[in-house]
């Protein structure tokens, strides 16, 4: 089922959205890596403030390439989303509501997703270029030294995604995989 939102995610939105749905954000969402993830850890563990609100937050896991003339940003693609996954509980248990990657998570992510009220959903990989049409604006708001890897805020319009993981537990790989198997079955 196709659906609009716009952020902020709150829980209750995010609990709308299910396994499956193709969903277009609208509104401000960030964008952290790896690098990123790791500085808000320290961030977290030296008592300290975080660069951004995370309650009600979608963060984009993507290092945009630099931008084209008359453009906010080059291309946007998502990055393999089990590499911030030994940070991403922590974050979900601080007010995260949405993570938009590419790729599995991990059982204790799906667990935190679940325990709140949150999603993952997931760019589609190499569209980089068609996903940064959707991104009206780019602003360098923390960690401006780690160059792609820094977090931004971006202004999106209509920002197709996918949900892969919703708040109740659901996940489209795993459904997507036992669907297949048994019309595969059907079939034989």
């Amino acid at each position: 089922m196709d659906k609009h939102i716009h952020t902020p995610l709150t829980e209750e939105k995010a609990r709308e959205l299910r396994a499956g749905d193709y969903v277009y954000i609208t509104g401000t969402i960030f964008t952290a890596r790896d690098a990123a993830h790791k500085r808000m850890q320290e961030a977290l563990d030296a008592g300290e403030n975080l660069p951004i609100e995370l309650k009600d937050a979608i963060i984009y896991y993507m290092g945009p390439s630099p931008a084209r003339e008359g453009r906010p940003i080059g291309s946007a693609g998502p990055t393999t989303a089990s590499r911030m996954d030994k940070y991403a509980p922590t974050l979900l248990d601080l007010g995260l509501k949405g993570m938009v990657g590419k790729g599995k998570r991990s059982q204790e992510v799906r667990d935190a997703i679940v325990r709140n009220g949150a999603v993952y959903f997931a760019a589609v990989g190499g569209a980089g270029a068609l996903l940064s049409k959707s991104i009206t604006k780019s602003e360098l708001v923390a960690y401006e030294d780690l160059g792609t890897e820094a977090i931004r805020r971006l202004e999106v319009v209509n920002f197709p995604v996918i949900v892969v993981a919703d708040a109740e537990g659901n996940n489209l790989y795993e459904t997507a995989i036992r669907e297949y198997a048994s019309e595969s079955a059907c079939e034989l």
